[in-house]
């Protein structure tokens, strides 16, 4: 008898990667172990030094800017929307899912500043619009920004590559959910273009712009709360699909970083629709209370540190309300002057792809508010026992490998676990170039192929590992309803030799 296959649950990645051994550059054999460590003590506190003045310098620039935009505004702007440098207003209540980190960003030079400067009235509540039909005064106007006022309405911008014609649909989709800052690109650019080991999937591939990125609607009063983000993609997918979607009766999840907050949200509130799912990067810590939870993950994801590049930027998008309130076309512009270059790559051109008013909010209501839900999310997936895949880069210093070696496991002990060495919070996904001539006598024929590669590679087999449970639940319903008519027939026998 063959022996049984071991089950494979999902999703995309390989655990196996090579990578060359490191050596810190303060571990050289030239230094003693005490001299290393004074070294590695003294560039810690010169970084933390510079990191302290140019976060005060950044506390000052967006203290005069709060006071140069909301002149502007008023001028401007016929309904001017006051910002979150004032106290929360009690007496006025919040809309549900608002993040307390919009207003508890505390910084003691800010706070002085704005205590000088900024009479601290209550914040007027702006008039509801709607779907505001042109963006504000300090916002973009270009084509891709107001694309989503032709004709599409509330429906976000959907990628799709569908399954190869040669193969035999299957009628399952695979939804990719980017992360902050970012668009559909992210996985069109990847996984999508991945042909060898794609086209053979009978899967179809869905990427989506969330709702204010990208080419997706990007509404003036919408908060940009984890609910809006999750309903903008059930009215977009699952409520009423698009021609070319069909009906999306069951469908695999895959995020990226904050999308991956947004697809536990998602297979929460559709445990019998979600097949598996997919989180790379997910960025979750265990806090002590719940009210807690939206601080720990400020403090954790937007740490006030100038490298690496990302980690710097989100510390800025998070703590500093007005130094990100400019259009994309300027920083596009500044790109492109300090790249020397016509175009940018496509991740450096999605860093701008949004309002102010999209990002701040998601930021904060999403990565940092979102934080506070996720653990009724994560039991309702457990509690589904829908599969789940954690792949994480364990070079990333954005969202810590931690989060899902530790955190993430804790609370859902079946998920699959793949940790990628050399790998960091985009290279997870987006990979390395392959290895240029002049290095291949070196590598070798093992010169690395991209990272996205050998995450796609696994399409398939995530596909036929769906395929085997639910062979293997209609096999289990139809030997319990063979055990039932067994125990009928067993209760009927005895009767019929009573009678006989």
């Amino acid at each position: 008898m063959a022996s049984p296959t071991r089950p494979r649950t999902l999703f995309f990645g390989s655990p196996h990667h090579s990578h060359r051994h490191r050596i810190h550059p303060l571990t050289l054999p030239s230094l003693s172990h005490g001299n290393a460590a004074w070294a590695r003590a003294a560039i810690g506190a010169a970084s933390s030094a510079l990191a302290a003045a140019v976060f005060a310098v950044l506390d000052v620039v967006d203290v005069v800017l709060c006071v140069v935009y909301a002149i502007l505004d008023g001028i401007l702007e016929e309904s001017p929307v006051r910002c979150y440098c004032r106290n929360r207003p009690e007496p006025e209540p919040e809309p549900e899912g608002m993040s307390d980190t919009l207003y508890a960003r505390r910084s003691a030079i800010r706070d002085a500043l704005l205590g000088l400067v900024v009479r601290r009235r209550r914040r007027r509540r702006t008039p509801a619009v709607k779907w505001r039909s042109s963006p504000r005064w300090s916002d973009c106007a270009c084509k891709s920004c107001v694309a989503w006022q032709q004709g599409r309405g509330e429906r976000l911008h959907v990628v799709v590559k569908e399954p190869d014609p040669s193969t035999k649909a299957s009628g399952t989709s695979a939804v990719f959910i980017h992360g902050f800052t970012s668009s559909s690109s992210f996985w069109a650019e990847t996984v999508f273009r991945e042909g060898s080991s794609l086209l053979h999937s009978s899967t179809r591939l869905l990427a989506v712009d969330l709702l204010g990125f990208g080419q997706s609607p990007k509404p003036g009063n919408c908060m940009y709360t984890l609910k809006d983000h999750v309903e903008a993609i059930e009215r977009t997918l699952l409520i009423d699909p698009p021609p070319h979607n069909n009906l999306m009766s069951s469908f695999h999840l895959v995020g990226h970083s904050m999308g991956c907050i947004i697809a536990l949200a998602l297979a929460a509130k559709h445990p019998t629709r979600v097949k598996s799912i997919t989180l790379v990067a997910p960025p979750y810590f265990l806090a002590c209370e719940e009210k807690a939870a939206s601080q720990v993950a400020l403090h954790r994801l937007a740490e006030k540190k100038l490298w690496p590049p990302l980690l710097f930027g989100s510390a800025v998008m998070s703590w500093y309300e007005h130094i990100g309130r400019t259009n994309h076309l300027l920083w596009e512009w500044l790109l492109r002057l300090l790249t020397r270059k016509r175009d940018v790559d496509f991740r450096v051109r999605d860093l701008t792809r949004h309002t102010h008013h999209s990002a701040w909010h998601t930021m904060h209501n999403v990565i940092y508010g979102g934080a506070a839900l996720q653990d009724a999310n994560l039991e309702a997936v457990q509690a589904a026992a829908i599969p789940v895949m954690l792949i994480h880069g364990v070079d990333d210093h954005v969202v810590p490998v931690d989060c899902s070696r530790h955190h993430l496991k804790a609370k859902l002990p079946r998920a699959h676990l793949r940790l990628v060495p050399g790998c960091d919070h985009t290279t997870v996904v987006s990979g390395r170039e392959r290895a240029s001539p002049t290095s291949s006598r070196h590598s070798g024929p093992r010169s690395r192929r991209p990272r996205c590669a050998r995450i796609g590679t696994n399409l398939g087999r995530a596909q036929a590992n769906a395929r085997e449970a639910e062979e293997a639940d209609e096999a289990e319903a139809v030997e319990e309803e063979s055990r039932v008519e067994r125990s009928r027939s067993e209760q009927i026998l005895p009767l019929k030799k009573r009678k006989n």
